[in-house]
C-alpha cells in the first residue's frame, strides 16, 4: 500500500469515492469537472493498481494547507489506508513548508491519533470563509475542526497565561 500523486485518469475514481460519501452527507460533493481541475491537489493511496482512497490538499498560503476530501472504500476501511494517506498528505504539506493543516471531521478520534488536535472553527477563517458560508448545513454543524502543526496567533486570542 503506497500514496502517490493522483492523475487525470484517476479522476473518475476519485469522484466515485467523494460520491459515495457525499450522498450520506459525509463530505461536501465534487463534481467531475471540479476533480478535474483540481487534480493537482489530490492523493490517492493504493494497492497492486487499486484505488483505496484518496484526499486533497488545498492550500491556503504560506501558513496553512487543509486536508479536504479524504475517503477510503468502506469495504477497505480499517486496513490502514486512511492513516498512509494522512501521512502522505502531512509529507506534502511539509515539503511545502507549511506549518499546519486543518480538517473539519466528524471523525475526530482518527484524526487525534494522528495528532491533529481539536480548535475552534473560527481559527480557520480561510476554511469558513470558502466553504462554510455555501453548506446546507451550516448552522447545524456537527464537524469538528482539527488542525496537525501551529496556527499563527490571531490578533483576537487571549495572551496565554
Amino acid at each position: 500500500m503506497h500514496t502517490r500523486k493522483a492523475v487525470l485518469p484517476d479522476a473518475s475514481a476519485i469522484h466515485g469515492l467523494i460520491f459515495e460519501y457525499a450522498r450520506h452527507g459525509t463530505l461536501l460533493p465534487r463534481s467531475l469537472q471540479e476533480i478535474c481541475e483540481n487534480i493537482r491537489d489530490f492523493t490517492v493511496v493504493e494497492n497492486r493498481g487499486r484505488i483505496l482512497g484518496c484526499g486533497a490538499l488545498h492550500i491556503y498560503g504560506m501558513h496553512l494547507a487543509e486536508a479536504r476530501s479524504i475517503a477510503v472504500w468502506p469495504q477497505d476501511r480499517g486496513r490502514g489506508a486512511g492513516r498512509v494517506l494522512m501521512n502522505g498528505l502531512l509529507a506534502e504539506a511539509r515539503g511545502h513548508h507549511i506549518p499546519c493543516v486543518c480538517l473539519f471531521t466528524r471523525a475526530p478520534k482518527f484524526f487525534a491519533h494522528l495528532g491533529f488536535k481539536k480548535v475552534r472553527m473560527e481559527r480557520i477563517p480561510e476554511k469558513v470563509y470558502k466553504d462554510c458560508r455555501y453548506c446546507k448545513q451550516r448552522k447545524e454543524c456537527d464537524e469538528v475542526a482539527m488542525i496537525h502543526g501551529r496556527l499563527p496567533k490571531l490578533l483576537s486570542d487571549p495572551e496565554p497565561r
